[in-house]
């Protein structure tokens, strides 16, 4: 069953901590995102053998399964994005819709070991893929379908209060 869409614009964080999970995005920058990514992915592995693993907490809530396949989906979309912000000028970006994928892709349904490793090779992707980023880089800009616009520093910013923000969601 669907959960109700989240239309936050999320992009504050890049102002100020959040005060849910307490992630300072200021403080991290593309060479820092590599160690926090490699840094989680034991922690969803865990995460993922919970008995309860596929329970919602609640009607409007993602089971710790369903935000598994997010992350493990972000991982892979901002990787997607860093590679065209890295290559074209002034990339933009596909309008994703989170809420949608949840379903296409069945995340509820999921296999929790499959998930775990797939979020473990994606996750070590795009850390690869940010460790990979020259501080010379740091600059170039990418623009979201909504008119947001991110600088590689901004993006990583963003990216990681994401993934970070999940894992506080499922007390991973």
């Amino acid at each position: 069953m669907p959960i109700n869409p989240d239309t936050k614009d999320w992009t504050w964080v890049l102002q100020r901590p959040c005060p849910e999970c307490g992630f300072n995005a200021s403080a991290a920058t593309p060479a820092t995102a590599p160690g926090v990514v490699t840094g989680m992915l034991p922690r969803w592995r865990t995460a993922l053998q919970r008995p309860d693993v596929a329970a919602r907490p609640d009607d409007d809530t993602w089971s710790v399964l369903e935000y598994a396949c997010h992350v493990r989906d972000v991982f892979t979309l901002f990787d997607q994005r860093l590679t065209l912000m890295l290559t074209d000028d002034d990339a933009r970006f596909d309008n994703w819709d989170q809420d949608q994928a949840a379903v296409e892709k069945n995340y509820a349904s999921a296999d929790p070991a499959a998930v775990g490793a797939e979020l473990t090779a994606a996750g070590e992707r795009i850390a690869a893929s940010f460790a990979g980023v020259p501080e010379t880089h740091w600059g170039r800009k990418g623009t979201r379908s909504n008119g947001s616009e991110f600088t590689v520093l901004t993006f990583a910013q963003y990216f990681l209060h994401d993934v970070v923000h999940h894992l506080h969601d499922v007390e991973g």
